[in-house]
C-alpha cells in the first residue's frame, strides 16, 4: 500500500475552486434523492466550481455528474480499474483509472478544494469521514459538509453529539462538520469556512 503524504496548508478565502462529492451509487427509493443530486450538480455549474468524484454513471453518483456535464461543467472522475469496466462514466471532462480504493481517495483530496457528501451507504460515510478525521488531526484544513435530504443524516449527527457528550470527540471537532439542506447553503459555509486549531485528544495530556 502506498505512504499517504500530506502537504499541511490552509485554504485562503476565495480559493475554492473545486468540489469533491461523496454519494451513492444507487439511487434510494425516494425521488427526493435524485432531484437534490440534480440540484447540487447545477449550484456546481453555476459556481463555476469542477466536480471531483468518484466516476460512475449510476445512482447519485451519475447523477450529479450528468447534472454538470449539461450545463457546461468540467467533471473530473477516479475509480479504481477493479470495477471500472462496470460503471465507469465515458462522457466525463476526465476519468481516471488507478489501482486501489486508496489511490482514489488520496487523488480525489488532491483534486478538492471542499468535500461534501449527500446520502449513500458504506463507502459514502467511509469516504467522508475519513476525509473529516483527517481534518481533526490536523493534516488539511479543506471544509467538509453534508446535505441533509430529508432528515436522512439525523441519526448520525445523533451518533456525533453521543461521542462528544460521552468524552470522544471535542465539540470545537463536531463543528467541523458543516450541514444545509440545500446546495447553495452549503456551499456558502464552506467559502467562510475556518479549521478550528485544537487538538484532537480529550481528556489526554499529550507531550509536547
Amino acid at each position: 500500500m502506498a505512504r499517504l503524504t500530506f502537504d499541511v496548508m490552509s485554504k485562503k478565502d476565495g480559493e475554492m475552486k473545486s468540489i469533491c462529492v461523496n454519494c451513492g451509487s444507487s439511487p434510494g427509493f425516494d425521488a427526493c434523492y435524485m432531484s437534490m443530486a440534480r440540484q447540487l450538480g447545477q449550484a456546481l455549474a453555476n459556481g463555476n466550481y469542477e466536480l471531483i468524484y468518484g466516476g460512475a454513471d449510476v445512482g447519485l453518483m451519475g447523477e450529479v455528474a450528468n447534472t454538470v456535464l449539461k450545463a457546461g461543467g468540467v467533471v473530473r472522475g477516479i475509480i479504481p480499474e477493479s470495477f471500472a469496466h462496470k460503471v465507469s462514466h465515458q462522457g466525463l471532462t476526465e476519468l481516471r483509472v488507478v489501482g486501489s480504493m486508496h489511490e482514489r481517495k488520496m487523488m480525489m483530496f488532491d483534486l478538492s478544494d471542499a468535500f461534501v457528501a449527500l446520502p449513500g451507504g458504506f463507502g459514502t460515510i467511509e469516504e467522508f469521514t475519513e476525509i473529516l478525521t483527517w481534518s481533526q488531526l490536523g493534516l488539511h484544513t479543506k471544509p467538509c459538509g453534508l446535505i441533509n435530504v430529508d432528515g436522512y443524516f439525523d441519526p448520525f449527527f445523533s451518533f456525533l453529539d453521543n461521542a462528544v457528550s460521552r468524552g470522544f470527540m471535542k465539540p470545537e471537532h463536531r463543528k467541523m462538520l458543516l450541514v444545509s439542506n440545500e446546495p447553495d447553503g452549503l456551499i456558502n459555509q464552506m467559502a467562510s469556512y475556518k479549521a478550528p486549531v485544537v487538538e484532537k485528544w480529550v481528556g489526554v495530556k499529550t507531550r509536547t
